[in-house]
C-alpha cells in the first residue's frame, strides 16, 4: 500500500498506555494477540521484552512503557501485543508492542488531527505525528517508523538472531 492510498484510510487502532490514549495507523497494524509467554533474549536491549513464535516466525515483543519512558505496570487480562508492520528502509519489519489494553479503531478525519506539541527539548515528541480530539479525549497519533531508529531495529534483529544461532533461545509456544 502506498502513502497516497494510506492517507485516503483513516482508520485507526487506538490503545491505552496508563492513562494515556495512543493510536496507531491501521496500514500497521498486522494483528492483535493476547498476552502470552515471552521468551527472553540475553543482551537484548532493557524495552524488548523477548520473543514469541507467530505461526513460525520470530516475532521480537517491545515493551511500548518502556520505551516511552513510562513506569512498568503488571500485566492484566486486558494487555495484548499488537503486530506491527513497518516498512524501514525497504525492509518489511514485524515487532509485537505490549500495550495496556486495545480500545478501538475509529475513524479519524484528517481536519481532526492537529500537529504534535512543542514542549521543549526535555520531551521527545518526536513520534507524535499529531493530536487527535475524539469524543472529548485526546489521543496521540504515532508515527511507529519513528519509535524505532533503524539502528534499534538492526540491533534487535541482530539480538534476535545471535541468541537463535547459539541456541540461547527456543521458541516453542505457538500463537495461532
Amino acid at each position: 500500500m502506498n502513502s497516497t492510498e494510506q492517507a485516503r484510510i483513516n482508520s485507526y487502532l487506538s490503545f491505552k498506555l496508563g492513562n494515556e490514549e495512543y493510536a496507531a495507523h491501521v496500514s500497521k497494524v498486522l494483528n492483535i494477540l493476547e498476552m502470552t509467554r515471552i521468551t527472553k533474549v540475553p543482551k537484548a536491549p532493557e524495552y524488548m521484552k523477548g520473543v514469541i513464535n507467530l505461526r513460525g516466525m520470530v516475532l521480537p515483543v517491545i515493551d511500548t512503557r518502556i520505551k516511552f519512558e513510562m513506569p512498568e505496570a503488571e500485566y492484566t487480562d486486558k494487555t495484548c501485543i499488537v503486530v506491527m508492520d513497518l516498512e524501514i528502509e525497504g525492509e518489511l519489519v514485524h515487532v509485537g508492542a505490549l500495550v495496556d489494553e486495545v480500545v478501538a479503531v475509529l475513524e479519524i478525519d484528517e481536519n481532526q488531527i492537529e500537529p504534535p506539541p512543542n514542549i521543549g527539548k526535555t520531551y521527545r515528541s518526536d513520534f507524535i505525528s499529531g493530536v487527535a480530539k475524539v469524543n472529548d479525549n485526546f489521543i496521540m497519533i504515532l508515527d511507529m517508523i519513528k519509535i524505532f531508529s533503524t539502528g534499534e531495529i538492526a540491533n534487535l534483529k541482530n539480538t534476535v538472531g545471535k541468541a537463535l544461532e547459539k541456541d540461547e533461545v527456543t521458541v516453542e509456544e505457538s500463537v495461532k
